[in-house]
């Protein structure tokens, strides 16, 4: 079953409050997706690490919805 954008987004931003995410749909089908999300969450943490919070923050949605799924975490410093 395919998920919405804003679905998406909503529960990435859940996760990630003050972060910027940019979601970019890789097919028109609902279920394949690019995120690029820019949060304090990540820094400190290896590449591998950010992506598994990033996946955390999916659950279920990644083993149900959403086919594919590309990932770019950015660190961002506090202001």
């Amino acid at each position: 079953m395919p998920i919405k954008k804003d679905k998406l987004f909503n529960t990435l931003k859940a996760s990630f409050p003050g972060s910027h995410i940019n979601i970019t749909a890789l097919v028109d089908d609902d279920d394949h997706y690019s995120v690029e999300i820019t949060s304090e969450a990540f820094n400190g943490k290896t590449k591998v690490e950010q992506h598994r919070l990033v996946q955390n923050a999916l659950g279920d949605l990644l083993s149900g919805e959403l086919h594919a799924l590309s990932i770019k975490t950015i660190q961002t410093e506090r202001t």
